[in-house]
């Protein structure tokens, strides 16, 4: 969930950047597409398990949020690229700083009481 979406971002990242040459920016957006996922397959199954609802339409809800916190992630990487700051620590610091985001959105939002009353589908 929050420390396994953590490690596979970074993990991720540090392998498109480093080790594919990808660019820092580019390597961020791949690596959080690849954490989301683990992240909404965790939190509906185990975090939020008592609000599961529809799957489509808290998938739905859950993208959104995911894009806003894919949108502020970039936006901070890049201010501390700007500042000097190492691409590969940037990124740790950057999900560490959208990781509270992320989680309410999700919290408030994509597994929200209502959005769990809606009937469950597989």
């Amino acid at each position: 969930m929050g420390a396994s979406g953590y490690v596979i971002n970074l993990t991720v990242y540090a392998l498109l950047f480093k080790g594919f040459g990808l660019q820092y920016l580019a390597a961020a957006a791949c690596s959080f597409l690849v954490a989301v996922t683990n992240n909404y397959v965790w939190n509906r199954l185990w975090t939020f398990r008592g609000r599961r609802g529809n799957v489509a339409y808290q998938g739905m809800r859950f993208l959104v949020v995911s894009l806003i916190a894919l949108s502020a992630n970039l936006i901070f990487l890049r201010l501390l690229v700007e500042l000097a700051v190492g691409k590969i620590a940037a990124q740790a610091v950057a999900i560490i700083l959208v990781t509270p985001l992320n989680f309410a959105g999700n919290k408030l939002w994509s597994f929200s009481a209502k959005s769990a009353a809606l009937p469950e589908r597989s």
